[in-house]
């Protein structure tokens, strides 16, 4: 076969061997020899093959891929050169912050083409800078020649073996820059001198053991802190010692027995009675947390295998990658907070039960109610995160995600649709209107591929609804004077008719406008895309929000 067949058979061939299931593919010339390899090896039953139009939408499928894979393996994205590799970038930034192990798959001219002002071409070399673990270039070979298989698979395994976090210590995207020649497309050439495939000449990838655990000494009183993927590591030191677990909704431990509300109970006296605290994770979800890891005034441990560890308050006075410890005698430290966890959130349901509308929380609060043990719910940035942060209780072996690396609302719908995918499990995403608009194209689905078990809960307050919880909503409520430009930069409400939008797509929708008729939609298990669009007033976030914390403080 011709030379840039040949490549790109070793290339998806070694891949599968590594354990990459999941490829997500944008069309493009340059990149056409692996297309052609991916479609084969989908058909073989290899590895499974996801084709997108938007390199943007699709990179951050293959980020949701990974995420949702139950093995942690890499998932693949490939698109051929020019503005295409450049349209990844933010999904690289997620994966890279979040640790997430992606696999770019960057098609090039030849070499030669570079700086010449040829088609398509621009400097794609370790295009994205520091945000890569690991950068591997492949020249577009020319001919059979001698040994050139067995590199080719031994650069494979580098980049595997560096989005595993192998290589460096930590899980993230890493780049494979593969040029091609012509002719693109499989066609007779001269015979290969190694076989192209097989395992001859794959290095294999060894992963490492689990660290050695150090012992905490119990006395201080300590609450375990799980940000964002902190992992089972989180739950396991909290019911080993007895201590309180503060876990946000995406650290993994949420359907451990945690104090739900426990962001307004840190500014309580019981808060400031904190003497420790062990954090596992990005904890990056609220101002209550990141005061308390920044007054100094408490010990931070801080538990991570990765060199990138969280500590932006760089008050931390110990990092180790594993920790243990035995019981803590003083059991009535761990009684305090699930009393005190449980009867705020007794008050804060009691408050939104009286509200007359649908509000954010409440909406929260019912989705993550009906999600199953085994069941999954991704939820967008902004407010739908906070709210389950407040309210969300699921059970055992349920799994919330949200992509917190740089917490951004990009690729939101896209991260669910491959968190389903691979994780083939009922899956429901909590989103926001903005969110919602700013990646809709990744509902346009092509008629062959396979289609999620996704309902999308659209939480519509018409702007960004946020910012009116934040020090912009507090200015713009002190007048007229400082309102005047608040609505048009900060609240952007749009006009699109999402009813329309949504049908164009082919996406089944449904309006809800009560408590009892939202109830009802969630009833039943997602199958296949859908959308609830629920409306909430933007206007009342700001007073709610004082409401339930005063709620909360009083009980």
């Amino acid at each position: 076969m011709n030379p840039s067949t040949a490549l790109a058979t070793v290339l998806v061939d070694s891949l599968a061997q590594l354990g990459v299931r999941h490829v997500v593919l944008c069309p493009g010339s340059r990149s056409a020899p692996l297309a052609y390899a991916l479609a084969e090896a989908a058909d073989a039953g290899a590895i499974q093959l996801h084709v997108r139009i938007d390199e943007r939408t699709a990179a951050f499928l293959a980020l949701g891929l990974a995420r949702g894979d139950q093995e942690h393996a890499p998932a693949a994205i490939v698109t051929t050169s020019g503005t295409a590799v450049a349209n990844l970038h933010p999904a690289v930034l997620e994966a890279a912050h979040a640790g997430v192990p992606l696999l770019v798959l960057s098609a090039d001219r030849p070499h030669e083409l570079r700086g010449t002002g040829a088609s398509q071409t621009t400097d794609q070399v370790k295009l994205f800078g520091s945000a890569v673990r690991w950068f591997g270039e492949i020249p577009a070979p020319t001919g059979p020649g001698q040994g050139q298989v067995a590199e080719w698979r031994n650069v494979a395994a580098r980049a595997v073996a560096a989005a595993r976090g192998v290589v460096g210590g930590s899980p993230g995207p890493v780049q494979l820059n593969v040029g091609f020649t012509e002719p693109l497309t499989p066609e007779e050439g001269e015979p290969w001198p190694e076989a192209l495939t097989g395992a001859a000449g794959l290095t294999r990838i060894a992963l490492a053991g689990p660290p050695a655990a150090f012992v905490l000494e119990n006395g201080p009183r300590t609450v375990v802190l799980a940000g964002d993927g902190a992992g089972p590591g989180a739950a396991e030191l909290a019911q080993q010692a007895g201590w309180p677990l503060l876990a946000e909704p995406s650290s993994g431990v949420r359907d451990f027995a945690t104090v739900a509300p426990y962001r307004l109970l840190l500014g309580t006296p019981l808060g400031e009675k904190i003497q420790r605290l062990v954090v596992f994770g990005r904890p990056t979800l609220s101002r209550p947390v990141t005061r308390l890891l920044s007054s100094g005034a408490v010990e931070v441990i801080v538990v991570s295998p990765r060199p990138d560890w969280s500590d932006a308050g760089r008050k931390a006075s110990l990092v180790v990658p594993a920790v243990t410890a035995g019981p803590d005698d003083n059991q009535s430290w761990l009684e305090e907070w699930v009393f005190a966890g449980t009867e705020a959130l007794k008050a804060i349901t009691a408050s939104l039960d009286a509200e007359e509308h649908l509000t954010g929380p409440r909406i929260a609060q019912l989705v993550s109610a009906a999600t199953g043990p085994g069941d999954l719910l991704v939820s967008g940035s902004s407010n739908p995160i906070r709210d389950l942060d407040l309210v969300a209780q699921i059970p055992p072996g349920a799994q919330i995600l949200s992509n917190r690396g740089l917490a951004g609302i990009d690729g939101t719908i896209s991260t669910a649709i491959g968190a389903a995918l691979s994780s083939q499990k009922p899956t429901r995403l909590l989103i926001g209107d903005l969110t919602f608009l700013h990646d809709a194209g990744a509902l346009l689905l092509g008629a062959q591929e396979q289609r999620p078990d996704l309902q999308i809960v659209l939480v519509d307050d018409n702007g960004g609804g946020i910012f009116a919880t934040l020090e912009h909503g507090a200015r713009a409520d002190r007048g007229e004077q400082e309102n005047r430009h608040y609505e048009r930069v900060f609240g952007t409400p749009q006009q699109v008719d999402l009813e329309a939008l949504s049908r164009a797509y082919g996406v089944p929708y449904t309006l809800v406008e009560t408590a009892q008729q939202l109830e009802g939609a969630l009833q039943a298990s997602p199958k296949d895309l859908s959308l609830l669009h629920v409306r909430i007033d933007r206007a009342q976030h700001r007073g709610l929000t004082e409401k339930l914390r005063q709620a909360a403080t009083k009980a």
